[in-house]
C-alpha cells in the first residue's frame, strides 16, 4: 500500500483548490459580476447618487408584493423591448429577482449585457433584501420587517464582511 491509498480524501479536497493566481483571477471576476444585499443597501442609503440603478425583473405582481425602493421595475421578457427608453446606457444597472432559488435575474442581467449595459446580478435578490431587515415599497406604502439572525447580524449594521 503507498501513502497515497492510505490517505482518504474527503468530498472538499477530491478536486484540488486552486492555485492562488487562479483563485485571485476567479473571485475578482466574480465581485465583477455579482453585488450583495448588504452593498447595494449601503450604496443607496449613503445618499447621493450610487452610480448606478436597482432593476426588479419580475412580474407585476410579484412587484406589487414589495420591490426594493427607487427601482426600476421591467420584467426579463420586456428587456429587449423597453430597455432603451427606462434605462441611461450609460450608468450600471445591479439586477434582481426572487432570491437564491431563482436565476431570474441572471436571466435579466445577461438580457441587459446583451443590450450593451453593465450590469450585476444582486445576489440573493429580494427575498434576501427582506430578510436582512431592510425597508422595501409595496402597493401599500413602505414597510420593513425584523432581520432574520440567520442573514444579518444581531446587534450591528456590518456584518464584518
Amino acid at each position: 500500500m503507498t501513502t497515497t491509498d492510505s490517505i482518504t480524501v474527503n468530498p472538499v479536497l477530491r478536486v484540488a483548490p486552486a492555485a492562488p493566481a487562479q483563485a485571485a483571477a476567479y473571485f475578482r471576476a466574480e465581485l465583477a459580476f455579482h453585488a450583495d444585499v448588504s452593498d447595494v443597501a449601503a450604496a443607496l442609503s449613503a445618499g447621493g447618487n450610487p452610480g448606478f440603478v436597482v432593476l426588479d425583473s419580475r412580474s407585476t405582481a410579484a412587484w406589487d408584493q414589495g420591490h426594493v425602493p427607487g427601482a426600476v421595475h421591467l420584467p426579463t421578457a420586456l428587456i429587449a423591448e423597453q430597455a432603451g427608453q427606462l434605462l441611461d446606457p450609460s450608468v450600471p444597472v445591479v439586477a434582481y429577482c426572487w432570491g437564491p432559488g431563482c436565476n431570474g435575474a441572471a436571466r435579466a442581467a445577461l438580457a441587459l449585457a446583451e443590450l450593451g449595459y453593465q450590469v450585476k446580478e444582486m445576489l440573493g435578490g429580494f427575498e434576501y433584501w427582506v430578510r436582512e431587515g431592510l425597508e422595501f415599497e409595496t402597493w401599500e406604502g413602505r414597510e420593513r420587517r425584523a432581520a432574520d439572525p440567520l442573514t444579518a447580524p444581531a446587534d450591528s449594521e456590518d456584518c464584518g464582511c
